[in-house]
């Protein structure tokens, strides 16, 4: 090897190294290894994937999208639907966010030039591929016609899996090294979509599979099974960089009331379900007494004999003078400064309480005046919990299966309750006026308390602030021009054009840099009739 291999490009030939020999043969990894070698970091992560596909559990998708070169598309603002833009510089602290209509693949390519590694949250529910009957209005070869959204998540199998493969592998490539990205999914396909994930994000970067209840019983358990809880994927950009720390824990049981020098404390269980007869089962004898306490049945003392003499020394194990019968004679302090951290885990169980079930969110919009228009929303407290742990106060957050638009109102309210300057871009298609009737109405509701046509609505969000204002939202449509490869005069005029609207979606965005109109927003191709 003539020239010095990056730290990544090592990493991959080892991982190459590692494929069993049945799987690929010497040859074929003496190729591989001269592909990764000649590949810069940038595209290695999707090169290497591409060559060890064989090998890897994988799928057989459907005829994947193409890409149209013959048409571009790029985001247009579209000032009718903006939301308390007008006088935008007279809104001292005003949080400006993004709603952008249309597919979310074009609109993830429009992404890619002006937030290219600047995500920090992706949180997604896409559809779920419930494979509801024709008879509902959900078939992927018909069009839709109903008084109410109706999300299309009838595909094959494989049609889905491409849908999503194609979305995800541009979605890694928005997120900054410290980023994650939730998926809110359940059984139907999460099997599926773990490995689909595994093999774009790696799979030692799969961070947990949260568990959210989602209601509390069912009338379809023919089995016997009640099934009360959905799914909620994260996984990491790079697992090593990622801190779901979140929030503080409740300090209020910390006092010294005997001024301890080690500073305030609080009253802890010395025992724990596991240990040995050996080392965690003795009698404590309380000097004042004699009584002598042992663990709890089926329980063991948490230290050796050694290390309770040692809290005893140090004043950690206190005995008590006086107790009723059935008390221990002695108390274990655990010192605040002892804390590794004062912040909170991120537990895997944090969501199986009542307040984050599928009702929750019902009556959310029904106090929105909205429940009519949208089925099956996430709760707010859902979407608010997973971004107190993912998100710092000035974070990029990201939803491109946008919905109801449940992540930006959580996103305001956040910001809300802990001052933040965090931003939402959110993004989905038209299909029933959902993002008119449905997305953008929300939107409007909770930042005006008001509908967009004057109407009332019972929504408040607190006793002291009616509504979230101090937010706007800067809606964009996605706009697509035919262009053949040879027309480089309309190519000039396009890009003119999108540098322009891309850097109303990213302020930041150099309106001087290069925008390679042809490749970097090339339109995808609508699906194929069946």
């Amino acid at each position: 090897m003539g020239t010095k291999l990056s730290e990544l490009q090592k990493e991959k030939i080892r991982e190459i190294d590692n494929i069993a020999s049945v799987s690929f043969n010497q040859e074929q990894k003496a190729i591989a290894k001269k592909i990764i070698e000649n590949t810069p970091d940038s595209d290695l992560h999707e090169v290497f994937n591409f060559i060890t596909q064989r090998v890897k559990l994988g799928f057989v998708f459907d005829e994947a999208p193409e890409v149209n070169h013959n048409a571009v598309s790029f985001v247009r603002e579209n000032e009718n639907l903006n939301i308390n833009i007008t006088n935008l510089e007279n809104l001292a602290g005003n949080i400006e966010h993004k709603l952008i209509i249309g597919e979310n693949y074009d609109a993830l390519k429009n992404l890619l030039v002006t937030h290219y590694e600047k995500i920090d949250v992706i949180y997604i529910d896409p559809p779920y591929n419930t494979e509801a009957m024709k008879g509902d209005g959900n078939d992927y070869k018909d069009e839709i016609s109903a008084n109410k959204f109706i999300y299309r998540d009838k595909f094959t199998r494989n049609g889905w899996l491409n849908m999503m493969n194609e979305r995800l592998k541009l979605a890694r490539k928005l997120l900054k090294d410290t980023g994650v990205i939730f998926i809110s999914i359940d059984d139907s396909e999460q099997a599926y979509l773990k490995v689909l994930c595994d093999e774009i994000f790696g799979e030692g970067n799969f961070v947990c599979d949260f568990i959210r209840k989602t209601k509390s019983t069912t009338n379809d358990a023919k089995t016997g099974v009640n099934i009360q809880h959905e799914n909620c994927l994260c996984y990491a950009k790079d697992k090593s960089k990622i801190n779901l720390l979140g929030g503080e824990k409740d300090l209020s049981k910390y006092s010294n009331p005997d001024n301890d020098p080690n500073g305030t404390w609080v009253i802890a269980d010395p025992s724990a379900k596991s240990g040995t007869m050996e080392n965690g089962y003795f009698g404590v004898t309380n000097p004042y007494t004699c009584k002598v306490d042992y663990p709890p049945q089926g329980r063991f003392w948490l230290f050796s004999q050694n290390t309770m003499q040692k809290h005893i020394n140090e004043g950690r194990i206190c005995f008590k003078k006086e107790y009723k019968e059935n008390e221990r004679g002695f108390i274990y302090k655990r010192y605040l400064k002892d804390l590794k951290t004062t912040k909170k885990t991120f537990d895997s169980l944090k969501f199986i309480s009542n307040e984050f079930m599928n009702q929750a969110a019902t009556k959310e919009l029904l106090s929105l005046e909205m429940a009519e228009l949208f089925t099956y929303p996430k709760p707010i407290e859902f979407i608010k919990g997973v971004l107190s742990h993912a998100t710092n106060k000035d974070s990029i957050v990201l939803d491109f299966f946008a919905g109801s638009g449940t992540t930006a109102q959580a996103v305001m309210e956040l910001n809300a309750e802990d001052g933040g300057k965090r931003e939402c871009i959110l993004v989905t298609n038209n299909e029933n006026n959902i993002a008119i009737n449905v997305t953008r109405e929300r939107l409007y509701r909770v930042i005006n308390g008001e509908g967009s046509k004057g109407e009332s609505i019972k929504w408040e969000y607190s006793k002291d602030k009616k509504c979230l204002e101090g937010n706007s939202v800067r809606v964009f449509e996605i706009e697509t021009h035919e262009l053949s490869l040879n027309d480089l005069e309309k190519a000039q005029d396009l890009t003119n054009i999108a540098k322009g609207e891309l850097q109303k979606l990213n302020p930041e965005y150099d309106i001087n840099d290069e925008l390679k109109i042809y490749s970097e927003l090339a339109s995808l191709n609508p699906q194929k009739d069946k």
